[in-house]
């Protein structure tokens, strides 16, 4: 029981529920980024080079012989991968950059200074009357 006790306690810190929310909502950005370049930007990209489906390049090092596959070296695929990751990489670049502005803001005011003691006060003001009655005195 103690046990589920800690577990209960550790689960429940701030930095682990957030860390949970960042994982699954990370996830499901990944998902919408990964639509973006499969089903948005692949086939524009495609069509801009003549229709090249990057995922079916491929060389075949071995035909397929009897009931065996061929065997692919797929660069095709890595180059999809490559593509991918730039494109999830600068959407989060730009989300990183759109956060850091919003978070930016403009500095506080500056705050009033304090006032000054009573001391102070009593002092300046008789530096003050000092002043004025030698002022008198050497008229």
């Amino acid at each position: 029981m103690k046990a589920l006790a800690e577990f209960k306690a550790f689960a429940m810190k701030g930095n682990v529920v957030d860390m949970a929310v960042g994982v699954v909502i990370g996830a499901a950005f990944g998902k919408i980024v990964s639509s973006l370049v499969a089903d948005i930007l692949t086939p524009v990209l495609g069509l801009l080079v003549g229709g090249v489906n990057f995922t079916n390049l491929k060389v075949t090092l071995r035909d397929a012989v009897a009931d065996k596959p061929p065997v692919t070296w797929n660069y095709g695929s890595f180059i999809q991968t490559i593509f991918d990751f730039l494109i999830i990489a600068w959407a989060i670049f730009m989300l990183v950059k759109l956060v850091n502005r919003l978070q930016r803001q403009a500095p506080p005011p500056p705050a009033a200074p304090p006032p000054p003691a009573a001391e102070v006060v009593l002092l300046t003001e008789i530096r003050d009357a000092l002043k004025a009655q030698n002022a008198k005195t050497s008229v």
